[in-house]
C-alpha cells in the first residue's frame, strides 16, 4: 500500500461546520495530483482516508444523484 505524506498539506474545512450547536463535528477535506484525502477536524493525529481522483468524483457524483 503507497504512503502519503500529508504532513504539509493544506486542510479545508466545510463553511457549513460552524453556527449551530455541534458545529466542531466536521471533516476536512485536501488534495494532490493523485488522491483525496479526508480527515476527521477533532481528531486530526488519527489519520487519514484516502481515496484516488476517480474514485473522490464517483462518490461526488452518487451524492449529487440523491
Amino acid at each position: 500500500m503507497p504512503v502519503f505524506d500529508l504532513a504539509r498539506a493544506a486542510w479545508r474545512k466545510s463553511s457549513h461546520s460552524g453556527g449551530y450547536e455541534g458545529g466542531s463535528n466536521c471533516v476536512e477535506v485536501t488534495s494532490t495530483d493523485d488522491v483525496i484525502a479526508v480527515r476527521d477536524s477533532k481528531n486530526p493525529g488519527r489519520g487519514a482516508l484516502i481515496f484516488a481522483a476517480g474514485e473522490w468524483r464517483a462518490f461526488l457524483a452518487g451524492i449529487k444523484e440523491s
